[in-house]
């Protein structure tokens, strides 16, 4: 059985609620993309990240059902784990940051995944939404305080893979990020908190609490 480490990303203030994530340290012990995708399908996780080189932070990442060149609660949630200044995912160089109970990444929003941004008239219409049916990947989203940056959202993925609502998903928030040009504090999900701000040369930093599930 191969050991896997389950973390909590984005976590609330509390550190309750978060996005669960398996990291599995050994890469090594799973070396084959089709047993990397079969494992993550058994795991269950929104995402599984195969670390290849823990001191160069290499990693590789994957949903249930496919492999992604970059994600962000994954990144994060690794480099909390490993204490790197950078991870190496197929996309690019991630930069990673410690500080105090926020654990930082750097990346660029073409990098993300396409996501639907699609803006409502309320919190409260956001949290009221039913699961669509599959087919896109929707980031819904609604200010709760406009004047103060803070954004309620909620993610669903539509890949048909089990996940149908996806609790704190950074590669979303960096995109809404770049989509509004202003720093964010989102709450996603049942009550998980993402920081995101704007860095110079288009870069975008997406921060929040990690802790071992």
């Amino acid at each position: 059985m191969t050991d896997c480490d389950v973390l909590r990303v984005f976590c609330g203030p509390h550190g309750d609620h978060g996005n669960e994530l398996g990291v599995v340290r050994e890469g090594s012990d799973v070396p084959d993309e089709g047993e990397r995708q079969a494992l993550a399908a058994k795991l269950g996780f929104s995402e599984t990240v195969f670390v290849d080189d823990p001191e160069r932070g290499v990693i590789d990442i994957y949903t249930p059902t496919t492999r992604l060149p970059f994600a962000g609660h994954p990144c994060v949630g690794t480099a909390w784990l490993l204490d790197v200044p950078e991870l190496v995912t197929p996309a690019g160089e991630v930069g990673a940051r410690l500080d105090g109970e926020f654990t930082w990444i750097e990346a660029r929003p073409e990098w993300a995944p396409p996501r639907t941004l699609r803006e409502y008239g309320s919190a409260s219409g956001v949290e009221e939404l039913q699961v669509p049916p599959p087919g896109e990947w929707i980031y819904a989203w609604a200010w709760e305080d406009a004047a103060a940056g803070r954004v309620r959202a909620r993610g669903f993925p539509g890949r048909n893979d089990g996940i149908e609502e996806d609790e704190a998903t950074g590669a979303a928030a960096l995109l809404l990020t770049a989509h509004l040009r202003r720093a964010l504090n989102i709450t996603q999900g049942k009550g998980s908190q993402i920081l995101t701000a704007p860095q110079p040369e288009g870069l975008i930093e997406v921060g929040g609490r990690v802790r071992l599930a």
